[in-house]
């Protein structure tokens, strides 16, 4: 059984995330999501929002089976205590990519028993960031092609635009 791990702060969760998600889940027979507690990132949305928002997002695309779990700490010990055999990264631009890799050969150092399997967004997400999306929206843009009706909803609260 291939288990893997797609970890992210998801703040909040885009089009492109679940997309990733859903070729992932193509590739392994167990894909868990983790919303990472980053505290050196001052989020929108705290870890609790984050991982109701993403169980929202999932259910409204109709992605079934694919459990959300929080987690703080190396990403590495997370994986490992989940058992999986692979972390999941989306990758965008060159600008992912190298962070992304180092990212990939520091995990290989602390554990080379967990692979990182870079999976590339689809074409019309290339752009999409969660940064983009909260700017658009708080400035009262339209994000319906960024991002599923729950978040939207969720954001316009967090403006004060509902």
């Amino acid at each position: 059984m291939s288990k893997a791990l797609y970890p992210g702060s998801f703040d909040p969760i885009t089009y492109g995330h679940l997309d990733v998600v859903q070729r992932a889940q193509k590739l392994f027979t167990q894909l868990t999501v983790a919303v990472v507690e980053n505290p050196r990132k001052a989020p929108l949305f705290n870890t609790t929002e984050r991982k109701a928002l993403v169980e929202k997002a999932l259910d409204e695309m109709g992605i079934a089976d694919v459990p959300v779990i929080t987690y703080s700490g190396l990403l590495i010990e997370c994986a490992k205590g989940l058992g999986v055999t692979a972390v999941v990264r989306g990758l965008r631009a060159m600008s992912d990519f190298d962070y992304e890799f180092q990212m990939a050969l520091t995990n290989r150092d602390l554990d080379s028993g967990v692979e990182s399997v870079f999976l590339m967004t689809a074409g019309r997400y290339s752009f999409l960031s969660s940064s983009i999306v909260k700017e658009v929206k708080q400035y009262g843009g339209d994000t319906s092609k960024f991002v599923p009706r729950c978040v939207e909803r969720a954001l316009e609260k967090k403006f004060g635009l509902a």
